[in-house]
């Protein structure tokens, strides 16, 4: 039978995961959101029924699972809730919005004994799936050090709403963008320990509102009555077990000439190196073959790169409810990136290298 899923938080995040479960074989079946009005149109437009409240979504017998896609600051309410309700759980990153929340929700799940999996959906771009295979295999031979970074020139998301603001969100790209790389580089590397983390976090855009500039405005437009407290730009360098760094940096906002800065992942290895755009086409292996310096492009899975993450991120969610594989990002992935993100946080504060 296939999995009838709920959606929980019917935004722009809550309908791709509607879309990506129907594309690959699970049926929508009930929509909950704190507007009634989106909830009723993400659940017309895929072929199922809005409920009043969460608890009667959660309360519903057609209901298997569930995929959390609200602000991070309800992330743990709702998770637990489904959870105790004997609901499966593919809950949206970041996992929480403290450590002692994601240790909460993870008690929930073993009690349970349901699957939580955690929406780290860059893992399953078809250039970090040839990537993960490269390393796998040896290719790399030992990777030392990795540099990973996404910029926005001018594109803060939904500038004044819930995203900017901290006691909602947590805080700026670096819980935002910043869990995307610093999870995919990690899960590439075989999932290392971290020890220690150095960062800084700059606000240098969007307070006040009204003078903000941009290029792109994604979820909302600037709100001027609203709130901006986060960090637009965050930097950091965290050291693991093994001796593996990892540098990584990202933005909302920057004044940089558009191309100038490569987003992207950047492997090195004392075998090879690889450099890839998360969800772009194209991969380069930099080696050696036959005694002379080579770079090989391997052939990626052709088409939407980002349809092809979700796809997978969801053929692996049914693998885990349905057929009882270990859920590919795991409540322990979220908490390790959790754990990350929050050192490098206090780094920020104190000025100095913290323990993880």
């Amino acid at each position: 039978m296939a999995l009838r899923l709920g959606i929980v938080g019917a935004g722009a995040i809550g309908n791709v995961h509607a879309e990506a479960a129907l594309r690959n074989g699970a049926r929508v079946v009930g929509v909950w959101d704190l507007h009634a009005e989106r909830a009723a149109a993400c659940a017309a437009r895929h072929g199922a029924t809005a409920d009043a409240t969460l608890d009667a979504l959660l309360a519903r017998a057609d209901v298997d699972a569930v995929a959390v896609a609200v602000p991070n600051v309800a992330h743990a309410e709702c998770a637990i809730r489904a959870l105790e309700k004997g609901k499966h759980v593919l809950l949206e990153k970041p996992m929480a919005m403290t450590l002692e929340e994601c240790d909460r929700i993870i008690d929930v799940a073993a009690r349970a004994n349901r699957v939580l999996q955690l929406g780290f959906v860059c893992r399953g771009s078809p250039a970090a799936h040839a990537a993960k295979a490269l390393v796998d295999a040896g290719r790399l031979g030992r990777v030392y050090h990795v540099k990973c970074s996404i910029y926005r020139r001018r594109g803060i998301p939904g500038l004044g709403g819930w995203f900017t603001t901290k006691s909602q969100s947590g805080g700026g790209p670096l819980i935002d963008l910043g869990v995307h790389v610093l999870d995919l580089t990690r899960w590439l590397c075989g999932s290392p320990k971290a020890l220690r983390a150095s960062g800084a976090c700059y606000a240098s855009f969007g307070s006040p509102i009204a003078n903000y500039r941009y290029v792109e405005m994604w979820a909302g437009p600037p709100r001027a009555d609203g709130v901006c407290d986060v960090e637009d730009h965050a930097t950091a360098l965290v050291r693991y077990e093994g001796g593996l760094t990892v540098e990584m940096n990202v933005t909302w906002a920057m004044n940089i000439p558009d191309g100038a800065m490569k987003d992207g992942v950047f492997l090195f290895g004392d075998k090879g190196g690889l450099a890839f755009q998360i969800f772009g086409n194209d991969l380069t292996l930099a080696t050696e073959e036959h005694g002379r310096i080579a770079d090989v492009k391997p052939i990626l899975e052709p088409g939407d790169a980002l349809a092809h993450a979700w796809d997978r991120q969801y053929r692996q969610f049914l693998d885990a409810t349905q057929r009882g594989v270990a859920p590919h990002a795991s409540a322990a992935d979220g908490r390790a990136i959790q754990a990350i993100v929050e050192a490098i946080y206090r780094s920020g504060r104190e000025a100095r290298e913290v323990e993880v």
